[in-house]
């Protein structure tokens, strides 16, 4: 009976801790974005990286199409490859951060939410980036984050429209009918530019490139301009 009781009161603090926050934040914090400002505007973000092995082929990519997008990097990935973050930033983008080591949020004490948020910091500075705009891996969130996210400034940056494209399986057609089926007005869009490094199908972001040198014509098509956030 005790240990019944014991396991209650840790379900209740996990849902207080992690599963509450969570929701909340993803879906009503009206301090963090999950939209663009206006009409017909939307936002190509990418996540988890720099990857060496793409990222040069997909700037190419968005230079060939004349647009520019937000990448949130994992802290440690972008300490480790300062030079790729600056031809990001020179190529016309921005970048952002995606945690420090990319761990999910849910599972994690104050301590190590402070650590996260303050290496990020770190890292955000060593870098020259001016602003801090954050997005947390998986959406995921504690009671903590967001105090965290108040006390260095940071921007929290969600999305409405995702394809799936980490999955191997998921080849660059499928990857182009997602998002045109589901891009609509206003929307934030998340794709992902590093494969197995953060969690993805090693190969993954091959079908990313394609699939997105087919919907990208078509998503202009519709009249959809591309933005970076202020």
């Amino acid at each position: 009976m005790i240990g019944a009781y014991i396991i209650l009161i840790l379900i209740i603090i996990f849902f207080i801790h992690s599963v509450i926050p969570t929701y909340y934040n993803k879906y009503f914090n009206t301090s963090c974005i999950r939209k663009t400002d206006k009409e017909n505007e939307v936002m190509l973000t990418f996540d988890d990286g720099p990857d060496s092995r793409y990222i040069y082929r997909l700037l190419e990519l968005l230079d060939d199409f004349d647009i520019k997008a937000i990448f949130f990097v994992v802290g440690k990935n972008a300490e480790k490859n300062r030079g790729i973050i600056t031809d990001i930033i020179k190529n016309g983008h921005k970048i952002g951060f995606h945690s420090w080591e990319h761990k999910n949020a849910m599972l994690y004490s104050y301590n190590y939410t402070k650590k996260d948020f303050k290496n990020t910091e770190r890292v955000r500075n060593k870098l020259n980036i001016n602003k801090f705009y954050y997005r947390p891996p998986w959406g995921h969130t504690n009671i903590f984050s967001m105090f965290f996210a108040r006390k260095y400034k940071a921007e929290v940056i969600y999305w409405d429209v995702m394809a799936e494209d980490w999955k191997i399986e998921s080849n660059a057609k499928t990857i182009c009918d997602k998002l045109l089926r589901r891009t609509k007005n206003k929307s934030i869009i998340c794709l992902h530019d590093a494969g197995e490094n953060s969690g993805g199908d090693k190969g993954a972001t091959e079908n990313t490139i394609e699939g997105l040198r087919l919907a990208i014509p078509k998503l202009k098509e519709k009249g959809y301009r591309f933005i970076l956030p202020d």
